[in-house]
């Protein structure tokens, strides 16, 4: 069976261009996307959960096959649970593929009927991270160019309140 819904996940701390890329792109080539808010405790996140599903939301707004949802636990579970066929990851260099293929390797033994699909970042959005946008919203920068206009205007609310 051909994957009609796949599963996108991240921590989306804060959404970039080149997550939204990623989400255009596979609702052209998927019947439905499910963007999967992935709350990780190990991580240090700029914004809450719910403020992260609102700016995804936002950004996904106008997307009609593409949907939010916060999910917990392992990723493979939560594919089982919305009936998504397979997971999608993005790849921006080497090392995220090295990383992303022993994930894919270890859901797929999880759960075998899951498989992980890659789309490649598009050259203009490549070079992007939440990390990296962070950082330039802490020291003062506009992060216009580099994220969706509601991110960019919770960014700039966010560093202008502290």
């Amino acid at each position: 069976m051909a994957a009609t819904h796949v599963l996108f996940p991240g921590t989306f701390d804060p959404p970039t261009l080149g997550h939204l890329d990623l989400i255009q792109r596979a609702g052209a080539l998927f019947g439905r996307v499910t963007v999967a808010l992935a709350d990780n405790a190990g991580k240090q996140t700029l914004f809450a959960v719910e403020e992260r599903l609102e700016l995804l939301r936002a950004c996904c707004a106008g997307l009609a096959n593409v949907s939010v949802a916060r999910v917990d636990g392992l990723l493979v579970a939560a594919c089982l649970e919305l009936k998504a066929e397979a997971l999608l990851r993005g790849l921006r260099s080497g090392s995220d593929t090295d990383y992303e293929a022993q994930m894919a390797r270890t859901n797929r033994q999880l759960a075998p009927r899951i498989d992980t699909l890659f789309l490649v970042s598009s050259p203009a959005v490549a070079h992007l991270s939440s990390t990296l946008v962070r950082q330039i919203a802490r020291l003062g920068g506009d992060c216009a160019p580099f994220v969706p206009p509601p991110v960019a205007a919770a960014l700039a609310r966010r560093f202008r309140a502290r």
